[in-house]
């Protein structure tokens, strides 16, 4: 009977202590047996905002690693329009010097001249674009690359419209002599060994009067190609000219002497 009087005691209490709206830590602590079992039945969960990570979300480090892998898989937008508008441009110089070439067949070498210009142009833009990205995007590392494919096209594309140049002009009624010495140099300063580029070179350098010059690239040219008439001919007017120049300057001595 005492044992049946002390469970409805304590059945009493818990009701008040219920009815009462005593915080969940005050009845804890008033039965701490019961706060155990609920703590260990995983009911307490820790609150967002206490620096606890959610179970499935990344960490800081995780995300940058991403960010990192998905530009190098996806480069910036202006970096793919950079190297768009250069193949672009690569394309367009391989095209206007093929309309060159075929008005050179055809003779018609005034628009031939036209379209090795523009070739020209569309190369030097790459350049341009190249050398601009490459400040801009010094800091952030998003610099321009042409590939070397790239880079050997371009270099070729380059000499051959300097050598069509010069070939169309010496094609013209007036040669622009001083023009041919400019675009054979160009293409010696990348191809020294280039033989068209000598040879005309020493035609520039022959009717702009500087004999010692032509000469020296005339005897550069046929060391090139030893068979070779034209070459031949042109370091005979040389050295006929040169004669002929020294001759005067001698004649010119003994009228001052005597």
């Amino acid at each position: 009977m005492h044992s049946k009087l002390l469970q409805t005691i304590k059945r009493r209490q818990v009701s008040d202590l219920v009815g009462n709206g005593l915080p969940v830590g005050e009845m804890e602590a008033k039965n701490p047996l019961k706060a155990q079992s609920i703590s260990l039945g995983g009911i307490s969960k820790r609150q967002p905002g206490t620096g606890a990570r959610a179970v499935g979300q990344p960490s800081a480090s995780s995300r940058d690693q991403g960010r990192a892998a998905a530009d190098i898989r996806n480069p910036p937008a202006q970096h793919r329009d950079g190297e768009a508008e250069s193949t672009n441009k690569i394309q367009k110089a391989v095209s206007f010097k093929t309309e060159g070439n075929q008005c050179y067949r055809e003779k018609k070498f005034r628009e031939a001249i036209g379209k090795y210009h523009r070739a020209l142009l569309q190369l030097k833009g790459i350049k341009i674009s190249e050398a601009a990205a490459a400040e801009m995007n010094a800091l952030s590392k998003t610099h321009i690359r042409l590939t070397e494919e790239q880079k050997r096209l371009i270099e070729s594309t380059e000499i051959d419209c300097y050598d069509s140049l010069a070939a169309c002009l010496l094609q013209s009624e007036l040669v622009n002599y001083e023009r041919v010495k400019e675009y054979c140099l160009k293409i010696l300063g990348k191809h020294k060994d280039n033989f068209k580029a000598m040879y005309r070179a020493g035609i520039a350098f022959y009717h702009l009067g500087d004999c010692e010059s032509a000469l020296q690239y005339l005897k550069e040219a046929k060391d090139r190609e030893p068979t070779d008439t034209n070459v031949f001919r042109y370091i005979q007017l040389t050295e006929i000219k040169m004669n002929r120049s020294n001759q005067r300057e001698q004649e010119g001595s003994k009228e001052m002497i005597g």
